[in-house]
């Protein structure tokens, strides 16, 4: 149970409901900042402005997935409002406060840094990552599907990348039948990539592996499919890029080249935000928890 534990939920998309739902039922106290658009109601939560917030009890501060943006401006789908979390307002909550994000910026990083505040990015431990990579595989299969007009089977798949979503997504893609080869830079990486039963190759080659790709898949955030990289693919090619923003694919060239290459980052927010937001919600009770 989280009975005593206050928390402030600013922010967030659809898989914040399932952190608040979750939460509320463990008897967690929650003040709710930027949801004055939102209809459901939440025992145990208070809609609220940051000015309401008694952030000196806070014992955690819920931030989004994406964090805050380079000036602390933070994103949410339940108002209009403009909201920031400041330094300043860091500054009031007491040092035993944990600040969680799914990922980070240098914002974010230096204000929890400055005022020595403890602060979990969820998106960088392997459990989190390896839950999301299912519904970012479902969500990449998808559109494939959309913005191809032929089969995955036997279609030439190329992923760039042997982290937690880039082994999920040649794996699953592989099972559809597609012919899938696999990026990466550690020897170790193409043992394995070779042991999957898959074409390998060192990143350093991809220009010269790119002449016959349908799809290429990059999870790798940074720039890794360069101008030169984009020149050496067929005009059909389709480019997916799941990392981060702004991606690793020069996307300016691609539309100079007329080939479609399209930034879809926060996948499984957006395809399967309930199932998303369940990963989230059950991570964060068990680090409250262990806080306690």
């Amino acid at each position: 149970m989280l009975t005593g534990i206050k928390a402030a939920i600013i922010g967030g998309d659809a898989r914040q409901l399932e952190v608040i739902r979750k939460l509320t039922e463990l008897n967690a106290t929650l003040y709710l900042v930027g949801f004055d658009q939102l209809d459901h109601g939440f025992t145990g939560a208070k809609k609220v402005g940051l000015e309401e917030i008694p952030l000196n009890e806070l014992n955690a501060i819920i931030l989004p997935v994406s964090g805050s943006g380079s000036t602390g401006e933070i994103e949410t789908i339940f108002s209009n409002k403009k909201i920031y979390l400041t330094e300043e307002i860091l500054k009031q909550t007491n040092q035993t406060c944990t600040v969680y994000s799914g990922i980070t910026n240098d914002y974010l990083t230096n204000c929890t840094k400055s005022l020595n505040r403890k602060h979990v990015k969820l998106f960088e431990r392997d459990d989190v990552a390896i839950y999301n990579s299912i519904p970012t595989v479902e969500g990449t299969i998808m559109m494939v599907i959309q913005h191809t007009d032929t089969t995955i089977h036997q279609s030439n798949v190329m992923v760039l990348g042997l982290g937690r979503v880039g082994m999920s997504v040649a794996r699953t893609f592989a099972n559809l039948g597609a012919n899938v080869s696999v990026g990466a830079r550690k020897s170790e990486h193409l043992a394995r990539i070779t042991e999957m039963g898959l074409k390998a190759f060192y990143l350093k080659d991809l220009e010269s592996e790119v002449n016959k790709v349908d799809v290429c898949i990059n999870t790798i955030p940074i720039q890794i499919v360069t101008a030169n990289v984009i020149a050496k693919m067929p005009a059909h090619t389709l480019i997916i890029d799941l990392a981060s923003k702004p991606g690793g694919t020069d996307f300016r060239f691609a539309e100079k080249r007329g080939i479609k290459a399209l930034l879809a980052p926060g996948l499984p927010g957006i395809v399967a935000p309930k199932t998303a937001g369940k990963i989230i919600a059950n991570v964060l009770t068990q680090l409250l928890i262990a806080d306690q």
